[in-house]
């Protein structure tokens, strides 16, 4: 334990010897497991907790009985725990036999293609990448160093990924932005000539889309974590180090800050801007500009059924109400 205090940066109370074989939660951790505090709701469980080590901030120390790791982040000390644990498939280096891969490609070092992707032409794949089963990469595409992408995920022409980006399953790539015109009999199609252009350490869920510009490239900043189902459309811009979560519709030319979070299952309509440092909550709908950072909801409440009818009738009146106050206001101020 005193190794994995070490590459924590954490401070050690307790057996420094002391063996941890792997990770779990506050409730369910046995001896020889190595959990975590950073939930105050969660303090309680600290004194039956089987765990054979603990990552806890400082304030909470007193309350844990057995070995500690104290930081001023145990989410963060965790997620870095994470790392030292992990199970993935360590994937073969080389190219798998049934890839179709273009002689025009560029193709690093030590890169894993998997059975049945297809390569297209002037691709550019960087060292380290990894490309999982059944991948198409679109002609002119370029891959930085130590990019990896899951199973199925298709990249259209293009896309320009920078280095340690993952892209999970499903996710399409560069796919036309929704963009028509209506000639009043028929909707005429906008021809989507831009790209997308995705900064370092970018990490994409599985089934998110990120369309491609109409003239300009969609642009996702370094850092920007995207969960699953997410949609950005065309010609958004996506600021450094935010985070969407999962099933966040993002419509087209949308200028988000860095450091934001968009909550689950939030949308944003189209042509806005958003502040950095802005939290929208889930399930919100950002229908116009955010220019100051802080924390933004929409929506109401929840409640009983029989509740929520009643305050839907009433948001409804609210206009009628409104204007009869106005004209006793007014019949008052002229007494």
């Amino acid at each position: 334990m005193a190794e994995l205090a070490e590459l924590l940066d954490a401070k050690l109370t307790g057996d420094g010897q002391c063996e941890i074989t792997g990770l779990a939660t506050l409730g369910n951790a046995k001896p020889g497991q190595l959990s975590f505090l950073s939930n105050p709701s969660y303090v309680r469980q600290l004194k039956t907790c089987e765990a054979s080590a603990i990552i806890i901030d400082e304030k909470y120390q007193d309350s844990c009985p057995g070995n500690k790791l104290v930081t001023d982040c145990p989410y963060v000390s965790f997620a870095k725990a994470t790392s030292l644990f992990d199970n993935s498939p360590i994937p073969l280096l080389g190219i798998h036999d049934s890839a179709s891969i273009d002689s025009s490609a560029v193709i690093g070092k030590n890169v894993s293609i998997a059975a049945n992707t297809v390569i297209a032409a002037n691709v550019s794949l960087g060292d380290g990448v990894v490309i999982g089963a059944g991948c198409y990469v679109g002609e002119s595409v370029s891959l930085g160093n130590a990019c990896k992408l899951h199973s199925s995920v298709t990249l259209y022409h293009g896309v320009v990924l920078g280095r340690n980006v993952v892209i999970h399953s499903g996710s399409v790539i560069g796919a036309d932005g929704f963009g028509f015109a209506f000639d009043g009999v028929k909707s005429v199609k906008i021809h989507q000539l831009g790209g997308v252009k995705i900064g370092d350490d970018v990490e994409v869920g599985a089934g998110s889309t990120i369309d491609r510009g109409a003239l300009e490239d969609t642009e996702i900043g370094n850092g920007v974590k995207i969960d699953n189902q997410v949609q950005i459309g065309h010609n958004c811009k996506i600021g450094e180090h935010t985070i969407i979560c999962g099933c966040v519709g993002i419509a087209g030319s949308v200028t988000v800050g860095k450091n934001c979070i968009l909550g689950g299952g939030s949308g944003v309509v189209g042509h806005i801007s958003i502040a950095n440092k802005v939290q929208v909550s889930a399930m919100s709908l950002v229908s116009q500009p955010i220019t100051k950072s802080g924390m933004y909801s929409t929506g109401t409440i929840q409640a009983k059924t029989s509740e929520w009818k009643r305050n839907a009738i009433r948001f409804q009146q609210l206009d009628s109400i409104a204007k009869r106050l106005k004209e006793i206001e007014n019949s008052t101020d002229k007494k």
